[in-house]
């Protein structure tokens, strides 16, 4: 069966434990710059573009900086070639540290969004607020898919005081994990969509500047996280 990008993107949409904006500093990159290394032999020369230009739109957009691996760098984070689209959730201290890209990964908001991932970012709509602005169509979700659409509180999020956006490329589209391609998330607002692959929405730039450019929150926010979490899919 031959499959368009877009049903490739759906397909590889797994599992996730998901939050919105990680709280702990030590998660965050160190002198707010990401040290990556991209298996280039992994990748055609489109491919590789597009991956620097997702990296590029981040930087031109926040204080974030990226810099290619050194031989001295201990920490870095591997991009590589995967069976979908995923990485770890923030600064890793220890072990290896992956993002992956599969065929169906290479829209440009789909790996700024993995990369926002590397970065510290969870899935916009586990919130802690998000009833106030999306219902979860339970019955419509695949068995044993639910966890996914898990919501958490404050004591684990940070929403870094950015109101719920719907336009954050963060965002689950309308019908993930869905049983039968029915709707499995509804925005409460009427006629806004959710889901968007393009790129960095205002508010995802805003937070990220928060998260790591606002001296104040590094003080206000120390508390333990491993670095172990994968976030899968979109």
């Amino acid at each position: 069966m031959m499959l368009s990008d877009d049903q490739r993107e759906a397909v590889f949409e797994t599992d996730v434990n998901d939050r919105n904006g990680i709280r702990d500093v030590v998660a965050r990159w160190p002198n707010r710059t990401v040290v990556y290394h991209i298996n280039e032999e992994d990748f055609d020369e489109k491919q590789l573009r597009a991956i620097e230009a997702a990296l590029a739109d981040i930087a031109n957009n926040s204080c974030v900086r990226f810099r290619k691996r050194e031989s001295e760098d201990e920490r870095a984070v591997i991009i590589q070639e995967g069976p979908g689209c995923s990485s770890n959730v923030g600064f890793k201290s220890s072990g290896q540290q992956v993002m992956q890209l599969g065929r169906g990964c290479f829209k440009h908001g789909t790996i700024v969004h993995e990369m926002l991932h590397t970065l510290g970012f969870f899935h916009m709509q586990c919130t802690y607020n998000r009833d106030d602005y999306v219902t979860i169509v339970w019955e419509n979700i695949k068995p044993g898919r639910e966890h996914n659409f898990k919501k958490y509180g404050k004591d684990v999020i940070n929403d870094f005081d950015v109101p719920y956006d719907y336009d954050s490329v963060m965002h689950y589209p309308a019908t993930a994990f869905s049983a039968h391609k029915e709707k499995t998330i509804i925005p409460i607002k009427e006629n806004v969509e959710i889901g968007q692959r393009v790129g960095l929405s205002e508010g995802d730039i805003l937070k990220l500047n928060r998260m790591y450019c606002d001296e104040t929150e590094d003080k206000e926010n120390e508390i333990e996280y491993d670095g172990d979490l994968l976030a899968i899919g979109k």
